[in-house]
């Protein structure tokens, strides 16, 4: 299995896992603060785990848990208790532990002394490493042994045996004896005192030290850096109590996922933690798009980064071919062995995204320079799908792999059992994605509309033509009159693959479904098979291969609902697209609630009659992107906003449901101009809007 398969990764080790994330560097404990050998845990930089031990130890033993207060995605204060003496009621020792992670990591610990008496302790931090590749980590193949430890002035220095220019060092305040492995205080606190440590863990790469940022009064300090962010970001709040928590906890790990160009450009988002640090083709360009109503750089950022990598040439290895835009993009010690490189571009439907994502950035309007920048990009992807992606000419989109060692399925559902005929049976490459013709098509009218906007009416006539065609010939091969249902996909044979999925409610998000075939899509996406109550399962209970506990075979994935969601108020004028919106987005948020506002990667799709809360998924990524971003995409969607920047337009449509109260979105930029709306209901004020500008409220 190589770096770049997709499916399940091996577990985090139970419930309880705090995740902290900040760009490109996370780290997973226990509730404690305690990093544990042999576990998926870690502090993990550039793709690289560089700490597999990391425990605190009060004269030998771990302290008691307490509480876990996380202010933001990037810190937390593990509180615990020195457990008390034997034969003593209550503990008189509280220890605070607060961590902060950026480029390296930060932690304070304070040891409180609340009773009446002297307290004397030796407090002791041991460490250790494996400098193990992520991949390495997720899959559980990580070998011992690859770590060197020594001391010097009261340092501890870890080094990879393997590559003697990466590695960690450990300095502390307090004068700690240093022995290799671990650091210890032998301490007396005075009666009703404090005492306290600052340690600083310091990355290592290519022999040179990276300057840790975490010092309060830094700049690039994460604290300041969101700080910096948010003063240019929408402010989004709603009166809704369970909604506002929400889309407070999205701000902020969106907040954190974001990726700093190394060359100085626009900053980008990350997939999620914590196996997906990384730029990721399908699911950042998909962030983004839902992001818009929050922070449009982002998605220019993301739209640069993947046009820096697009495809030049044709490399079977890789996948890459001129044109597409990749998949992954990896820095961990393995990720240049695998696959013949770092970087995979076996996806299907990123192409078509990107060009997409382009075309929404200039209706949001998204400097026109930046835009003329990447049409070259955008042209070379639509060349990719008529000439590559459009393998056999057919007219649609298909995949098939160019080695065994790539993606078996190339869509968002990329697992190996993902695309199935409902009797069971694995459908044969190559596969056409039904939702990959609908990105297809928006994407043509998408570039059409930029053709128009820099006067080339020719070639906006072209792609709209063959935008029209696809849409005919969509409706044509993809749907299944007796089930009344849009096929998944069309397999080699150019078979319909007949499973009830959810992947037809994206083509509703795209506008290629006809009136003529929406209202019984529709019915079928709202049916007990794929509504769990909780969100719209991936594949339909009725499936042969229905498993609520598998990873796209049952399970609800926060992203595919809300962009169902907004398909389906695309559709609001056909019966039961309303009510239907307002039920799966319902689910949906009462979910969400459940998992501390922050939505998981994925929960299992059980129905809701059969468990009052939603069963989560035991390895699901969270913070994940584009289940953080499923929240602004259903407010911008119950809200009908849709700008149009260059004809001067906002239009609004509110239909918000009674839960979510009032909703604000504060200093929304739109070009040069910055809004105010507020909503309730079907009722909407609009501020800010200059008087050249046209309100149009449907």
């Amino acid at each position: 299995m190589s770096v770049f398969n997709a499916g399940p990764p091996s577990p985090v080790d139970g419930r309880g896992i705090v995740t902290l994330v900040e760009a490109g560097t996370f780290c997973l404990s226990d509730q404690l603060g305690d990093i544990h050998p042999g576990s998926a845990q870690g502090l993990f930089y550039r793709d690289t785990r560089l700490l597999a031990r990391w425990e605190l130890r009060l004269d030998g033993h771990p302290p008691e848990h307490l509480s876990v207060m996380m202010a933001e995605a990037f810190r937390a204060r593990f509180v615990t208790r020195k457990p008390p003496n034997q034969g003593v009621a209550d503990a008189t020792v509280l220890v605070s532990r607060r961590r902060m992670i950026g480029e390296g990591m930060r932690e304070t610990i304070t040891v409180h002394n609340l009773g009446d008496e002297d307290t004397a302790m030796t407090v002791t931090l041991i460490a250790d490493s494996d400098f193990a590749d992520l991949f390495a980590v997720k899959e559980g193949r990580v070998h011992s042994g690859s770590c060197e430890l020594a001391t010097a002035e009261g340092t501890l220095r870890l080094t990879d045996r393997n590559d003697s220019g990466r590695g960690l060092v450990v300095i502390a305040s307090g004068d700690p004896a240093a022995q290799p492995g671990s650091l210890s205080w032998r301490i007396v606190v005075p009666r009703h005192s404090t005492w306290q440590t600052v340690v600083l863990c310091q990355p290592i790469i290519g022999h040179h030290a990276v300057a840790v940022n975490l010092d309060d009064d830094s700049d690039d300090n994460p604290s300041n850096k969101i700080r910096q962010w948010r003063a240019t970001a929408t402010s989004l709040t709603a009166s809704g109590a369970g909604l506002n928590a929400i889309l407070q906890r999205t701000e902020s790990d969106l907040g954190a996922l974001r990726m700093d160009d190394p060359g100085g450009g626009t900053a980008y988002v990350a997939a999620g933690a914590p196996w997906f640090m990384a730029l990721f083709g399908r699911d950042s360009l998909l962030t983004s798009w839902m992001a818009l109503v929050l922070d449009s750089d982002l998605a220019l950022g993301t739209l640069r980064q993947l046009a820096k990598l697009q495809g030049t040439q044709s490399n079977p290895l890789t996948e890459e071919e001129p044109g597409r835009i990749m998949h992954e993009m990896r820095h961990g010690p393995g990720g240049d062995a695998v696959l013949g490189g770092s970087v995979y571009y076996g996806t299907a439907d990123a192409t078509p995204l990107f060009v997409m994502l382009l075309a929404e950035c200039w209706r949001w309007g998204v400097d026109p320079a930046a835009i003329r920048e990447l049409l070259p990009a955008a042209d070379a992807a639509l060349s990719w799908i008529d000439n590559f992606g459009d393998s056999d000419g057919d007219g649609f989109v298909e995949y098939r792999r160019k080695t065994d060692r790539g993606l078996a399925n190339q869509g968002w559902k990329d697992s190996w059992d993902a695309i199935s005929f409902a009797d069971g049976h694995l459908a044969d490459p190559p596969l056409a994605l039904c939702e990959v013709q609908g990105y297809v098509y928006a994407a043509r009218l998408g570039r059409a509309d930029l053709a128009e906007a820099f006067g080339d009416i020719p070639t906006a006539q072209r792609l709209r033509a063959q935008a029209a065609e696809l849409k005919q010939r969509f409706g044509e091969a993809f749907w299944i009159p007796h089930v009344g249902r849009y096929a998944l996909a069309l397999d080699g044979a150019k078979q319909q693959v007949d499973t009830a999925t959810s992947n037809p409610g994206h083509c509703l998000w795209t506008g290629i479904v006809s009136d003529e075939h929406a209202a019984a899509l529709i019915e079928g996406l709202g049916g007990a098979d794929m509504d769990s109550g909780f969100g719209l399962r991936t594949l339909s209970s009725t499936a042969r291969r229905f498993n609520p506990m598998g990873y796209h075979t049952g399970s609800v994935w926060p992203h595919d609902t809300a962009i169902v969601v907004a398909g389906l108020l695309r559709y609001r004028h056909i019966p039961g697209a309303l009510e239907l919106a307002e039920r799966l987005a319902g689910g949906l948020l009462e979910a969400i609630a459940e998992f501390d506002a922050r939505p998981p990667e994925l929960y299992c799709g059980f129905p809701r009659t059969e468990f009052r809360s939603p069963i989560p998924y035991p390895t699901s990524c969270s913070p994940q992107a584009w289940s953080s971003a499923a929240p602004l995409l259903l407010m911008r969607s119950f809200l009908g906003l849709v700008p149009d920047v260059p004809h001067r337009t906002l239009t609004v449509a509110p239909r918000l449901p009674d839960r979510a109260g009032r909703v604000r979105l504060a200093d929304l930029r739109l070009g040069t101009a910055t809004v105010t709306i507020e909503a309730q209901g079907t009722t909407i004020s609009v501020k800010g809007l200059p008087g050249d500008w046209q309100l149009i409220q449907a």
